[in-house]
């Protein structure tokens, strides 16, 4: 998901009562850099067994990982373009600032 001219709609309350699942779009500060917010699909939560492949553009190549308790794994919609938990790892559940709910495709002029 390219946040870029996208105008998104967000829920922060669910977050805050643990009210995230797999398949859930979140906001969240990058942890590669905690100035940016990306948003990401959760694929997986804490405790959960999560198989994804290695490189998806060059193999079939699959690893399997447990989200440690109190983490979240994400991945971008797109495999082959996104940097996510496959290149990053699980993700501390507090660096999630939101749910996303509605998104406005295109910039507002």
């Amino acid at each position: 998901m390219n946040l870029a001219g996208d105008v998104v709609a967000v829920d922060r309350v669910s977050v805050r009562i643990g009210r995230v699942e797999p398949g859930d779009v979140v906001l969240m500060i990058s942890p590669e850099d905690p100035r940016k917010a990306v948003a990401k699909r959760v694929v997986g939560m804490g405790g959960d067994s999560v198989t994804y492949l290695v490189d998806p553009g060059n193999s079939d190549a699959a690893k399997t990982v447990v989200v440690p308790q109190g983490h979240v794994w994400v991945q971008g919609d797109n495999i082959y373009a996104s940097r996510d938990s496959r290149q990053f790892g699980a993700v501390p559940y507090g660096l999630i600032t939101g749910k996303i709910f509605c998104r406005n495709y295109g910039s507002m002029s």
